[in-house]
């Protein structure tokens, strides 16, 4: 039996281009999630870190410790830059679907606009991506600092 409506297949091609983005925004999602778990751990380690600080008299392992408080700072910092530009990313794939289905609306007079969103919106998060990788690359460099610190205490209690 024919349908009553006239159904036009276009409809179809512009909810599957507004899907598109939704893969992004996942991508753009998880990767909001870490970060946030990430900067929570930066902060509660540069916390601890500064509680030792207190105790520390002046000297050469005062010294260290705020070169390591330093560092978590620098670390927060990135983590902080890769979740805005994080969610900016997710404003931009969400503009991006509104746009194609505005642009639809209007009978494709927007041109770029929507093609514009997703590129900025990729854009954001290789850049997001950049910034938590050199924050690892600095945790990483924490680490081997720490475990080559505690090597050498143990070698020279083993000596004593």
């Amino acid at each position: 039996m024919p349908s009553p409506v006239a159904i036009d297949p276009t409809h179809y091609a512009v909810v599957s281009a507004m899907i598109t983005p939704a893969f992004f925004l996942t991508a753009a999602s998880s990767l909001q999630i870490s970060s946030n778990n990430r900067l929570a751990r930066v902060v509660d380690r540069m916390r601890a870190d500064i509680e030792i600080l207190r105790g520390l008299p002046q000297g050469p392992a005062r010294v260290e410790q705020e070169a390591r408080i330093a560092t978590h700072r620098r670390r927060s910092y990135l983590v902080l830059a890769a979740v805005r530009m994080l969610y900016a990313s997710i404003s931009a794939f969400v503009g991006t679907s509104l746009g194609i289905a505005v642009d639809a609306f209007f009978g494709y007079r927007l041109d770029l606009v929507p093609t514009g969103l997703a590129v900025v919106g990729v854009l954001l998060m290789f850049a997001a991506s950049v910034c938590l990788g050199y924050e690892a690359t600095l945790g990483l460099r924490m680490l081997d600092r720490e475990l080559n610190e505690q090597l050498a205490k143990d070698r020279l209690e083993v000596k004593e």
